[in-house]
């Protein structure tokens, strides 16, 4: 039976340095984690909005060359309208 480790980020638009970092830690857990299992799994990084996985999925990212190299896939799942704009509005509280 095959495994799949997934880590899930909602966040929309564009990422900041930090948040890319942050992205990145989550697939090194992930890696990590998987390391640990019997049967190696399906490693998935869920994004939430094409913007924030441009830098993670482009051809000319070091992060993107990484994420295949390593067999990280990363999904796009669209939120709905409702949603995104609720995230949207947490993300504006959020700003520093």
């Amino acid at each position: 039976m095959m495994s799949i480790l997934v880590e899930a980020w909602a966040h929309q638009g564009p990422p900041k340095v930090a948040q890319k970092h942050k992205v990145l830690a989550d697939a090194l857990k992930l890696l990590h984690v998987a390391a640990g299992l019997p049967v190696a799994p399906r490693l998935v990084l869920c994004l939430c909005d094409s913007e924030a996985a441009y830098h993670f999925t482009a051809a000319r990212s070091w992060a993107a060359h990484a994420l295949r190299t390593f067999a990280i896939d990363i999904a796009v799942v669209e939120l709905p309208a409702e949603l995104k704009a609720a995230v949207r509005t947490a993300q504006q509280r959020q700003y520093r």
